[in-house]
């Protein structure tokens, strides 16, 4: 059964239209909420990103046996004026949100994010401690420095943060938008060009506004103090050939974390969207793998 925008049901059958409202608010228009099991998984999407890019990895968790939540970012999946308004605050309180909602209806909760998404599960685990049973990290990234991303990004965009020009310039994602995988590539491609009007709910924004990274900027910053209260299980799973975030990230996480139960997987023939790309498979048996060891012993059974 999927629980997602025109045909909510709560958990797992809400009793009133209240119970109803709440788990539409929490979804969002795009997000799903997957009831399964007793031990639920809250995935979280990247940055300009959208809940599709994470439904094949629920889908193969919830066949080993958790209920799995997707909730769409606040300023997410709708136009760019939207994304512009939106703080990192607001993306922060989505998921929030949703960690809450499957906290007071599940045994324990995981969490996995791709990208932007993995640094707000870190920061999920450094408030809320052993109350996320595990984090799934899917490319984190502090670092705009894969083979892809040219060296203006990283030197002249800081700069443009401290004048006006953030609020009226755009960052143009090109090929391959992260994805080695030709086929899937070219679905991609085809929607853009199209122009197609769900585009931002099926693939998310590609132009993405300097206002929104430099929010993202901040959120970096943020959770890069947060690290050190991090104490959840954590499984950090990276390419080698990610094409917009170096190995150096994976570092950067796992040495400055207080958990003493640490998993790196460094995977090849992928780029950074692990959850769409031609080891997605590879990476979703992992992640679940890593999660049933530390669930309840009759589901890890």
């Amino acid at each position: 059964m999927m629980i997602e925008n025109a045909q909510i049901l709560a958990n797992p059958n809400p009793s009133s239209e209240e119970a109803v409202a709440e788990l539409k608010q929490v979804l969002g228009p795009t997000g799903f909420y997957e009831p399964r099991g007793k031990d639920a998984v809250l995935l979280i999407h990247g940055l300009t990103g959208t809940p599709a890019e994470m439904r094949h990895l629920a889908r193969k968790l919830r066949r080993k046996g958790f209920s799995v939540m997707v909730p769409q970012l606040a300023g997410h999946c709708g136009s760019i004026k939207e994304l512009k308004r939106s703080r990192w605050q607001d993306w922060y309180a989505s998921v929030d949100a949703a960690f809450q909602y499957l906290s007071d209806r599940h045994h324990k909760v995981f969490v996995s994010g791709l990208s932007m998404g993995a640094l707000l599960g870190l920061e999920l685990a450094a408030e809320h401690g052993d109350r996320v049973a595990g984090l799934g990290l899917l490319s984190p990234t502090f670092f705009y420095d894969g083979w892809n991303m040219p060296k203006f990004r990283r030197s002249l965009l800081p700069l443009a943060f401290m004048t006006p020009l953030k609020h009226f310039l755009y960052w143009h994602e090109v090929a391959p938008y992260g994805i080695k995988c030709e086929r899937t590539r070219a679905m991609v491609h085809a929607v853009l060009e199209n122009r197609d009007s769900q585009a931002s709910e099926k693939v998310g924004i590609f132009k993405t506004p300097l206002v929104t990274v430099y929010e993202s900027s901040k959120l970096i910053a943020h959770v890069t103090e947060s690290l050190s209260r991090v104490q959840s299980p954590i499984l950090v799973v990276h390419s080698i050939e990610d094409d917009m975030a170096s190995t150096k990230n994976v570092d950067f996480v796992t040495q400055r974390i207080a958990s003493n139960d640490v998993e790196t997987w460094l995977i090849d023939n992928t780029y950074h969207v692990l959850t769409l790309d031609r080891r997605k498979d590879d990476v979703a048996e992992r992640v679940g793998d890593f999660f049933s060891v530390r669930a309840q012993p009759a589901l890890a059974a």
